[in-house]
């Protein structure tokens, strides 16, 4: 018997991790699904001297650090400073850390990471931490439906998904209104999707993605309200409000107590151990509810 026709097809236009939370991200072209997201996906956290983890939203200076992805190492780069290596292998000892309403163990990955954060950041004392695998660290309960999905230092979600088309529309309101474009990295998405209508990834039921290995499933389950990160420069790290002041005219969500979202948080139904390609064909229905 032949499956039916979905209501939607779409596909996979560009992949983002972003290794160390809050930092720049890495665009893929091929991204292995784990089970708390795509792999390497905010792994390291910077922390301060109590444990309490660190964004743009307080310092936008983060956004300038860049990280590459190699075969064995993360290394980070940032203006005026030599590049720091991460081994992907490499911790030095346990630290307690705390992201958001979460306290979780890690790992601390030492002294020269350390320096170099606060250097930059202009901060003392600051540890960069890094994801202890053992730990589960779950997703609300309540937008999952009670499905137990785990992250790491992600904000609550493996996944965030957003499409072309809705940074289009963001796009043209904002030049209409006599301000320059932005890239889709201030939104901070993992997934965008090419071939859909605006804001199409609010009402999606789940995504169903033809991956070389099998079918990779995605579920959207919570709208992505936005904090003020997406008004920050990720070129200069300087913030503007023009962003989020075109956001409020039509994107406040009755979903989310009013707030302002773009993009929808995502868990993973099927398909962890399978790798998500840019190309890659979605087919996804309508979410009535």
């Amino acid at each position: 018997m032949s499956q039916p026709e979905p209501d939607v097809r779409a596909r996979v236009a560009r992949l983002f991790v972003y290794p160390v939370k809050s930092c720049a991200g890495v665009e893929l072209n091929e991204a292995l699904v784990a089970e708390t997201g795509l792999d390497l996906d905010r792994s390291w956290m910077v922390v301060d001297a109590q444990g309490q983890f660190l964004t743009q939203r307080e310092w936008p200076r983060m956004a300038l650090i860049r990280p590459q992805i190699k075969t064995s190492e993360v290394v980070l780069r940032a203006p005026g400073m030599l590049a720091l290596h991460l081994g992907l292998n490499e911790v030095e000892r346990p630290l307690r850390v705390r992201v958001w309403k979460d306290e979780v163990d890690a790992w601390d990955m030492g002294d020269i990471a350390s320096q170099w954060f606060s250097d930059f950041l202009g901060q003392p004392g600051l540890r960069l931490a890094r994801f202890d695998p053992e730990v589960r660290r779950l997703s609300s309960l309540q937008w999952t439906g009670g499905v137990e999905a785990v992250n790491q230092f992600a904000d609550g979600y493996p996944f965030l998904v957003t499409s072309e088309a809705s940074l289009a529309e963001l796009n043209r309101r904002l030049q209409a209104a006599g301000h320059a474009a932005v890239g889709i990295e201030r939104l901070r998405p993992n997934l965008v999707l090419a071939d859909v209508q605006a804001h199409d990834e609010d009402r999606l039921a789940e995504l169903r993605i033809a991956t070389a290995e099998g079918e990779v499933i995605l579920k959207p389950v919570k709208p992505c309200a936005r904090c003020p990160i997406p008004n920050i420069d990720p070129q200069t790290a300087e913030s503007s409000p023009e962003v989020l002041a075109m956001l409020s005219q039509y994107r406040a969500d009755a979903r989310v107590d009013g707030a302002l979202t773009f993009g929808m948080n995502a868990i993973i139904g099927d398909g962890v151990g399978r790798t998500l390609r840019v190309g890659d064909a979605v087919a996804a229905d309508w979410r009535f509810d």
